[in-house]
């Protein structure tokens, strides 16, 4: 599976690559503002890159706004529950900023039906725990089999390991036989004290048991008790499913990022859901 670079610009910690054909701000350090925006353009010219997007405190803005960007997105008390966080993009190819009348149908499809409550529940002998190391190679060959193009190489089992051994909680659902079912990861900003709902995967033989929403269930938990204030994903907008999942558990939408990410073999809009995990 062909993924793009994670890289170190001062402190800040960005991804890009030619797989997604962009520059994703995974990490702003407020010490390399404005500066980084300097280096973020060289580097998007360099590459030719058609677009730049990152995460962005509400405070930052005017600055990212008077380098051409725009919000896609935006979550209420996404750094530490106290300020406003940001999705905030450049388009560099007018190209790219044309969206497709199929996120907007899929969008009004799940709220449409978003107040229709499921159960999650598993069935008898059905197990759920976080994953172990153990279990890095079934992970792998599950994300290799569900997902033809990722921006992280998750089909490889020694990046999950290392990214086990960081900051992501990676979560199973196995069969009563042992099959891995289903699978999800939390991935923790402890600084932000808020949590990233992904990788989320169910092998086809197991669908439309809302494994899914087991798994979200099971990590907000898991999530509140580390002492994550904020919950937010980025899901694939045409998928129905993983957004019907957010939006019954009461996530909330807070924006589009269009023709965003290369998953599941194309370039695809990404939805940002959050709901603050404080009770």
């Amino acid at each position: 599976m062909t993924t793009d670079t994670v890289a170190a610009i001062g402190d800040t910690v960005v991804q890009h690559g030619r797989l997604s054909d962009r520059i994703y701000v995974m990490h702003l350090s407020p010490r390399d503002l404005p500066g980084i925006l300097d280096d973020l353009d060289a580097l998007a010219q360099a590459e030719g890159y058609t677009k730049i997007f990152a995460k962005v405190p509400a405070s930052a803005l005017p600055l990212f706004f008077a380098r051409g960007y725009v919000v896609e997105a935006r979550v209420p008390g996404f750094f530490r529950g106290r300020e406003d966080g940001c999705f905030a993009s450049k388009f560099l190819d007018p190209e790219r900023r044309q969206e497709s009348a199929d996120t907007a149908a899929v969008l009004a499809a799940v709220r449409a039906n978003a107040e229709e409550r499921r159960p999650a529940v598993l069935p008898p002998g059905w197990t759920c725990a976080p994953a172990a190391e153990d279990d890095a190679g079934d992970l792998a060959a599950l994300y290799g089999e569900v997902f033809a193009t990722y921006p992280f190489p998750i089909d490889d089992a020694g990046y999950l390991r290392g990214a086990m051994a960081g900051d992501y909680r990676y979560f199973v659902v196995r069969a009563g036989d042992g099959r891995l079912a289903a699978a999800s990861s939390a991935e923790i900003y402890r600084p932000d004290e808020n949590v990233e709902m992904t990788d989320f995967a169910v092998h086809p033989d197991f669908r439309g048991r809302n494994l899914s929403g087991f798994l979200l269930s099971r990590m907000e938990e898991e999530m509140r008790a580390a002492g994550m204030k904020t919950a937010f994903t980025i899901a694939r907008a045409l998928s129905y499913s993983i957004n019907i999942t957010f939006a019954r558990a009461g996530y909330n939408w807070a924006g589009t990022l269009v023709n965003n990410t290369n998953i599941c073999g194309g370039f695809e809009s990404m939805n940002v859901w959050y709901r603050a995990l404080e009770r």
